[in-house]
């Protein structure tokens, strides 16, 4: 005989009073969340839920992409709205809104949440309409906004004075998958996993051909012996947002009369090997804006980089 209580069978109302009864400390942070399923806003963070039958749920047939939210103002939301766009199009996702419609509700929604600090996400998904692996069965594709407050900007995800990483067992995931901004993020989140528990802050991602590819949520970068600016192509990687305003940036750096001064940008392949004899490496990414790397660990060697603090392109004006 089972030792297993009864399962109820709840009434729409009982299941609304469980929704609001569970509940976590992160909530407290999720101040409003827009659904093209029930064409509107809520600021309940009980009701900020997703149909199981949405292919984003149970296909991971969906897309993302965030903007940072700074003193009341988004973050370069027009390029990430591209990039969210250029991610709907390789998925085969059809917007329900026009690129202005979607903006406007990302800013509408950020608005009625009245967060000043903080960032928001937004997905594209082909929508709710069954389990199979067919889109032919949804009827039509989902937008949503979630709008969560925080204090990426004075309260970073990564240390101030520098973090140590360690190259990846985790396979790389191929392209196009890679440069695809996608909700499949189970290679990114056992990178972290396992990089937590070797205690180290992030784990690199090192192609097949022995090449940099990037961190689970960050970009990386180095400046070699010849005062290079080496940053890995994109081919393989997402062609981050913040990572494309640290080149921009970094061109400053090419006629600074100082320490400082750059010799050279390269956006190119670059070797674990050659990455190792550079003197300079740092994270880029909208959670750790620009953070130096102290130390690189292997199973068998640890390299100790030194990094300038504080590097200049942590300016975002």
């Amino acid at each position: 005989m089972s030792n297993v209580e009864p399962i109820p069978v709840l009434s729409r109302t009982e299941v609304v009073e469980r929704l609001s009864g569970h509940t976590h400390p992160n909530q407290q942070s999720y101040r409003a969340f827009y659904s093209s399923v029930i064409g509107g806003i809520t600021k309940d963070p009980a009701a900020m839920v997703i149909p199981i039958d949405d292919h984003m749920a149970h296909r991971g047939h969906a897309v993302f992409d965030t903007a940072i939210i700074f003193s009341g103002s988004l973050y370069e939301l027009d390029e990430h709205i591209d990039r969210f766009l250029k991610s709907a199009h390789m998925a085969k996702i059809e917007s329900p809104f026009s690129r202005e419609e979607l903006k406007a509700i990302v800013i509408r929604t950020v608005a009625v949440s009245g967060v000043r600090d903080g960032s928001t996400r937004y997905w594209l998904s082909v929508g709710p309409g069954g389990f199979t692996l067919s889109t032919k069965e949804c009827p039509r594709s989902s937008f949503y906004v979630m709008v969560v407050a925080d204090d990426k900007f004075t309260k970073l995800d990564a240390p101030a004075g520098g973090v140590t990483v360690a190259t990846s067992t985790v396979p790389m995931k191929p392209p196009p998958f890679s440069t695809i901004k996608n909700v499949n993020y189970m290679p990114n989140a056992l990178v972290k996993k396992e990089a937590e528990e070797r205690g180290v802050f992030e784990g690199i991602w090192v192609d097949e051909n022995g090449n940099i590819g990037e961190g689970p949520s960050m970009n990386v970068a180095f400046v070699n012996n010849k005062n290079e600016f080496l940053v890995p192509d994109f081919s393989q990687v997402l062609a981050g947002c913040t990572m494309k305003r640290v080149l921009a940036l970094s061109e400053k750096l090419l006629s600074e009369d100082s320490d400082l001064r750059l010799s050279r940008i390269c956006h190119r392949p670059v070797s674990e090997a050659e990455a190792r004899q550079c003197k300079e490496m740092m994270l880029v990414g909208s959670g750790v804006l620009v953070t130096p790397v102290i130390r690189w660990m292997t199973e068998s060697l640890t390299a100790v980089l030194q990094a300038r603090l504080p590097w200049p392109c942590v300016s975002c004006s």
